[in-house]
């Protein structure tokens, strides 16, 4: 039983899964939107909140803890710049997942995660 245990392991090893996340994280933020599976998105979902709540802050503890967790330094760069400064008026949730359907190969369900666009500028 898998009581009290946090976290998901996606069958993988700690590095490879860190490494994944990375990856994942990364490229969310670069395009803004990731097609991927529902059990894959889950578990980046938070980090990605807060990642994106680091950024709003914007003092140097939040950015090299920010720079820490990207694999492109222009990534988080604009993660300062372009991305949190739409979420200043906002609480929290900053992405959100639609469901795609089964994967065509091995049937995973796959989801659009996204970030959510800023109501008030459009």
């Amino acid at each position: 039983m898998r009581h009290k245990i946090s976290g998901r392991r996606l069958a993988r090893d700690t590095g490879q899964r860190k490494a994944l996340f990375k990856i994942m994280l990364t490229e969310l933020f670069k395009n803004e939107r990731i097609e991927t599976t529902e059990a894959k998105a889950k578990a980046i979902r938070g980090q990605a909140e807060k990642l994106i709540t680091l950024a709003r802050r914007g003092d140097l503890v939040s950015r090299r803890r920010v720079y820490s967790e990207l694999t492109q330094p222009a990534v988080a760069k604009k993660l300062f710049e372009e991305i949190a400064p739409e979420f200043k008026n906002r609480s929290g949730g900053y992405t959100r997942t639609y469901k795609l359907g089964p994967r065509k190969g091995d049937a995973a369900p796959m989801v659009l995660l996204e970030l959510v666009e800023n109501e008030e500028a459009g």
